[in-house]
């Protein structure tokens, strides 16, 4: 599906662009501590991206794609969820952000496992 593989390429752009800030924007100006946390949230974007870019390659294979097309909609808001509150925690430094966190970190999970019965049943 489309809407996935544009998703998950302008993701993994991000997650590239937004690593090279925070390896030569933040370095010095947050602590250690953050830029770690900074560095989480990256990897975790990219391998989601790759991921939506799964999501869009299966769902031409599948059959009945409304299985899929949920999973990548879920691991979408998994790294809204998961990735963009830990790049606010790390500029801002306000650790009740890091509630959100664990949302995110469901969501991937839920995500995997759609995809993973997705392609049990229909591949």
């Amino acid at each position: 599906m489309k809407p996935f593989i544009i998703l998950g390429a302008l993701n993994a752009f991000l997650a590239v662009a937004l690593g090279a800030f925070g390896a030569h924007g933040l370095e010095g100006k947050i602590p250690d501590r953050y830029l770690e946390i900074w560095k989480t949230a990256v990897q975790y974007q990219m391998f989601h991206a790759l991921g939506l870019l799964a999501v869009g390659l299966l769902a031409g294979k599948a059959p009945n794609v409304g299985l899929l097309s949920a999973a990548g909609w879920v691991m979408f808001s998994g790294i809204v969820l998961f990735s963009g509150s830990l790049y606010v925690l790390s500029v801002t430094q306000i650790k009740p952000l890091g509630a959100i966190t664990p949302f995110g970190g469901v969501a991937f999970l839920v995500a995997w496992v759609m995809i993973g019965y997705a392609a049990f049943k229909w591949l």
